[in-house]
């Protein structure tokens, strides 16, 4: 039987527990929606003021210089490196993560075209993040290329020699379930394949080692557990093998090997810095280097191994938890309990009623209101199981706080108040 003093004990033993100052979290709240939008470094307040009154407000246009503007992206590509096992100046941050599948899908084609031309298809399971399906669809009806969608469980028997480009999320951003990324690469390039890793639901949350991995693509997010903010620029990656076969599509001036001598044609620079396109965000950056900055000093702390730890550490807390204290109120669990199958969330479910409500909805909205903060997912496909979904990030969640959370749980569940038509009103989703 787990105690609250048990949690309590974690945490005064957990070596990480300090990190959680560099974070600002509103008093009275359980913020397990890191998934989605990381918390706000305290740095980063005076971070803003910085760029915006001194470097841009006095420095103005020789803040490019002075304040180091103009290499920012290739800067914080260095300190994303060491999380994702990438090397030095092979990753540069900028632009969306849509944005950067783009470019890297399309690099991956036009490889694969030289290569294989007899190769027409991009594979991805069913369950992928949307918008990566939907930059997939438009570049396969651009080029003549067929979306292959299956079941994560299907992979490996759907890489024919038709498939050019497999293309994943390394963590499934519903379920929280976690592919093998070695074995899955390996498996795609006996078949020929290129692989494409989008690692938005990893990158600072589990260990990710690209070159173990023999990757040849990456892209991921700045905003979720790297914590830089709402719409956070992302990164992108090429293994160095391919870096320079290919333009990317968007060949804008800040990827030219010489972008101030302003000539009329495109000549890439070498590397990933022909991955930047225009002129680049410096506050969202400036921002987003805050939390980067954290990671730099946890890196010192037993690396991205005791994130790891921790991070099992919650998950596994939060589903015991969760049988033993809210047994008998049909909650399911969709995240894979093996470790090696899992990322840093936790999603229950719970089924639809015979009318198509979702009580699961309302279940995350009774507990918004109470200051635990999950999202909702609704059920893919066929399926009637809806989605109580809840991240972990071990740099700022604590084992009180897993204790906390469920004992909320489970009160919102007994008192049914969930049932209250103002949890109901699908006014806004999480």
């Amino acid at each position: 039987m787990i105690t609250l003093q048990d949690c309590q004990a974690r945490d005064t033993s957990d070596p990480l527990r300090g990190f959680r100052d560099h974070f600002t979290i509103p008093d009275g709240v359980i913020y397990l929606d890191g998934n989605s939008l990381g918390v706000m470094p305290k740095a980063a307040v005076a971070r803003a003021a910085e760029v915006v009154t001194q470097e841009w407000g006095q420095g103005l246009i020789g803040s490019w210089n002075s304040a180091g503007w103009f290499n920012l992206p290739q800067r914080l590509g260095n300190q994303i490196a060491p999380l994702i096992g990438a090397g030095a100046d092979e990753v540069v941050v900028t632009d969306t993560t849509s944005i950067n599948l783009y470019k890297v899908l399309a690099a991956a084609l036009s490889i694969a075209a030289q290569d294989s031309p007899q190769r027409r298809v991009v594979l991805s399971e069913r369950s992928n993040f949307p918008t990566d399906l939907y930059i997939a669809e438009g570049l396969c009806r651009e080029r003549g290329y067929t979306l292959q969608l299956v079941e994560p469980e299907d992979i490996g028997n759907s890489l024919t020699p038709e498939v050019a480009v497999l293309m994943l999320t390394h963590v499934n951003y519903r379920t929280g379930a976690m592919h093998d990324m070695g074995a899955v690469t390996a498996t795609a390039q006996v078949a020929g394949a290129l692989s494409i890793w989008d690692l938005a639901h990893s990158a600072g949350a589990v260990p990710v080692d690209l070159h173990a991995a023999d990757a040849d693509f990456s892209i991921g997010c700045g905003y979720k557990y790297l914590n830089g903010g709402p719409g956070a620029p992302a990164f992108v990656w090429a293994h160095p093998r391919h870096a320079n076969r290919f333009w990317q599509p968007l060949s804008g001036w800040w990827g030219h090997a010489a972008p101030f001598a302003f000539t009329p044609d495109y000549q890439p620079t070498a590397g990933i810095q022909r991955y930047l396109c225009g002129t680049q965000p410096i506050v969202s950056l400036s921002l987003l280097e805050c939390g980067l900055d954290v990671f730099s000093k946890a890196l010192a702390v037993g690396g991205m191994a005791a994130l790891r730890v921790k991070s099992l550490a919650l998950t596994d807390l939060f589903m015991a938890l969760v049988q033993q204290r809210c047994a008998g109120f049909e909650l399911g669990v969709a995240t894979p309990p093996a470790h090696a199958q899992r990322g840093s969330q936790v999603s229950l479910t719970r089924d639809r009623s015979a009318d198509g409500q979702s009580s699961a909805f309302a279940i995350v909205q009774a507990l918004i209101a109470r200051g635990v903060i999950g999202d909702y997912r609704a059920g893919d496909g066929a399926s009637h199981k809806d989605i109580l979904r809840f991240g972990f990030t071990p740099l700022y969640i604590g084992f009180e706080d897993v204790w906390n959370a469920v004992e909320q749980l489970r009160q919102v569940l007994e008192s049914g108040e969930w049932k209250e038509p103002r949890f109901n009103a699908k006014h806004a989703v999480t």
